[in-house]
């Protein structure tokens, strides 16, 4: 029986400093589908593209991210780490552009992602 990807993320041997948030990225990087099924290959040339990550740990100074929030980051601006065979990604918070809501309230301004 395979563990999930949640239980490999717990007791990560690390403690973030300051404003650091881990992450582990969803997906590979590389083709994908788009939402019609259409396949797109990795070679395929598209303009400067974000992407989506896990936040595992964050650090004691991170104010906006929580972990297990869905964070929207430049894949290009990014410091990798193994950490017991899996690769995560190391960011600053001002480095997260956007954090995912599972619902916008009414009250609060629109979130157009």
């Amino acid at each position: 029986m395979s563990e999930s990807n949640d239980d490999l993320d717990q007791g990560l041997p690390i403690r973030l400093l300051h404003d650091r948030v881990l992450v582990r990225q969803e997906g590979t990087e590389g083709e994908r589908r788009s939402s019609a099924g259409i396949v797109i290959p990795a070679t395929a040339s598209v303009g400067h593209r974000l992407a989506w990550a896990v936040a595992v740990a964050v650090g004691p100074n991170v104010r906006s991210v929580k972990t297990a929030d869905r964070v929207l980051f430049d894949p290009d601006d990014r410091s990798e780490v193994e950490l017991h065979g899996r690769a995560y990604i190391l960011l600053r918070e001002r480095d997260v552009h956007a954090v995912a809501a599972a619902r916008v309230d009414n009250s609060a301004t629109g979130l157009y992602l």
